[in-house]
């Protein structure tokens, strides 16, 4: 087994959601965690709830996904230039299909959490969920485990949902080395002994896995596909 299929196994469930603070690499995680998922010959579900920021949501990669048989339900607005929050009715259909894995993109935040909420009713007739809590060291006003727990428990409050697990997505984007993510680790470390919940992965760029092998418990490669505008026609 892979460290990448190892990251994957230690997800839980069918319904998997991933929730945190603006940009510290939800959407980026939960397109990892779909396409693993979908090599290993699962069928999955991607469902963008992000209605809160119209930038990098898993829609915008919906092309992408789907070629690799991947489904996509995303607000009606995604791909246009309209700017209103908007759930698409076709999200109630992941929770009639007992069959597959679904990733949910939740909006940063208790804000964007506050829409997750309404499906609370839903998710536990369908088994309840794997709500998994994306902490970046490197973004402000989660610097500190401390206020990586406090918006957590906000989120829960808005979402009416408990996290399950913590994942630590530290990094400084493309200038993220192995050491920005050994530095990261006690933070990591200890916002989950805050939370009372276990550090589920840490994850990293592909390319630096070969230099944090044996070092980071749990180490779960992503492939970087969420690039700033200004990155693309690099």
């Amino acid at each position: 087994m892979t460290i990448h299929q190892q990251g994957v196994g230690r997800i839980k469930g069918r319904i998997h959601i991933i929730c945190g603070h603006y940009g510290c690499g939800k959407t980026n995680l939960a397109l990892n965690l779909a396409l693993s998922l979908r090599s290993q010959g699962e069928t999955v579900t991607v469902a963008d709830l992000d209605i809160v920021n119209p930038y990098f949501r898993t829609a915008d990669f919906k092309e992408v996904l789907e070629k690799k048989g991947i489904r996509v339900i995303s607000p009606h607005s995604a791909g246009t230039t309209i700017d209103a929050p908007q759930i698409n009715a076709e999200i109630f259909s992941i929770f009639d299909r007992p069959e597959g894995h679904v990733v949910i993109d939740v909006g940063g935040d208790d804000a964007g959490a506050a829409a997750l909420g309404r499906f609370k009713r839903q998710i536990e007739a369908a088994g309840g969920c794997e709500m998994l809590y994306v902490v970046n060291h490197y973004r402000k006003l989660v610097e500190t485990p401390e206020e990586a727990v406090s918006l957590l428990r906000e989120v829960e409050a808005a979402s009416r949902l408990k996290a399950s697990g913590i994942v630590n997505n530290s990094h400084l984007s493309s200038l993220t080395t192995p050491d920005d993510i050994l530095a990261a680790l006690p933070y990591a470390q200890e916002a989950a002994r805050e939370a009372g919940l276990p550090l589920v992965m840490t994850t990293a760029p592909r390319a630096l896995c070969g230099d944090l092998a044996g070092k980071v418990e749990n180490l779960y490669p992503v492939d970087i596909l969420v690039q700033p505008p200004w990155a693309e026609n690099k």
